[in-house]
């Protein structure tokens, strides 16, 4: 009987992953490669919708669209505090889950409901909560003598992006609770009493147990909500399309609209390439902070 080589191994898990790497390359790789092609070629109604190749034009137009700075300043705005949000919510919402208490399993799984609504649905109905005119927080802040004349919500650039973060809030936190809950559930109950026989608070046990612990799921929970929160679209366009003014317009509804709208193929394909590069370096330059402050689990050097 043959004894299996490491050389023989790699080629076998190589022959075995083969296949996902092609549907990878599919799926994933020729589309980035295909919008860099065309990103070098002008193709809009000015050259009655046929290629002409123009370099790296589209890219130098890019540089002094103030349009796009102003989606990408909004995209950042709207990433960094519904992300800073939800982390903190997240975190609040698992420590609770993780507690025993009568109804444990239906709590949690009524907390997956607003992570589980399709995105549409869910911003067309916070749409409506945040309408000036019969929306449920104009109706209750009235009946509380807060306010005496209604907001308007959607239709202030500063409100209306308030409006939308809170949305995302409730939709996502769901999604970051469960997942650092699953590395709640993996801490052993006995660090923490050993922990409190040597004097620590509840509060020293969490800085010192829990948050280096669970330092892995915080990880990829950050990770995954950065990259989704970054790319938003269906939510915007339900709420706001953008307005008022350009005031919530992502990279996303941008690009959207150079495309749909002013059928500018080509710009619209450097758009999407800057705003992949873009992406791929803020998560990997996040990764690399993030990963310094992961404390070794048992068995890891």
């Amino acid at each position: 009987m043959m004894t299996p080589t490491p050389r023989r191994d790699q080629k076998t898990g190589l022959i075995l992953i083969a296949p996902a790497l092609i549907i990878l390359g599919l799926v994933f790789i020729y589309p980035i490669v295909r919008a860099f092609w065309l990103s070098l070629y002008t193709e809009n109604l000015g050259t009655q919708l046929e290629a002409v190749f123009s370099g790296f034009a589209n890219y130098q137009r890019l540089w002094g669209d103030g349009r796009f700075w102003q989606s990408l300043g909004n995209t950042t705005i709207f990433t960094t505090v519904s992300i800073i949000l939800e982390v903190a919510l997240g975190m609040a919402i698992a420590l609770i889950l993780n507690q025993a208490f009568f109804g444990r399993g239906f709590v949690r799984t009524l907390t997956l409901i607003p992570w589980s609504l399709p995105t549409a649905v869910m911003g067309l109905a916070w749409a409506w909560i945040f309408n000036d005119q019969y929306g449920v927080v104009n109706d209750l802040l009235t009946r509380l003598g807060l306010i005496e004349t209604s907001i308007t919500w959607l239709g202030d650039p500063t409100r209306a992006m308030i409006a939308m973060i809170i949305a995302d809030v409730w939709k996502t936190t769901p999604f970051i609770a469960i997942i650092l809950l699953a590395g709640l559930q993996s801490i052993s109950a006995d660090l923490y009493e050993a922990h409190a026989m040597d004097g620590a608070t509840p509060w020293q046990s969490f800085w010192q147990i829990t948050l280096p612990l669970i330092t892995p799921q915080l990880i990829i929970a950050l990770l995954f909500r950065f990259a989704q929160a970054f790319g938003i679209f269906d939510l915007v366009q339900v709420m706001t399309g953008g307005g008022p003014a350009g005031a919530t317009e992502t990279v996303s509804i941008y690009i959207y609209a150079t495309v749909r709208r002013y059928l500018d193929f080509g710009y619209g394909a450097a758009l999407v390439v800057v705003t992949f590069l873009l992406l791929i370096l803020a998560v990997a330059v996040a990764a690399l902070l993030l990963s310094k402050f992961r404390t070794p689990v048992s068995g890891e050097k």
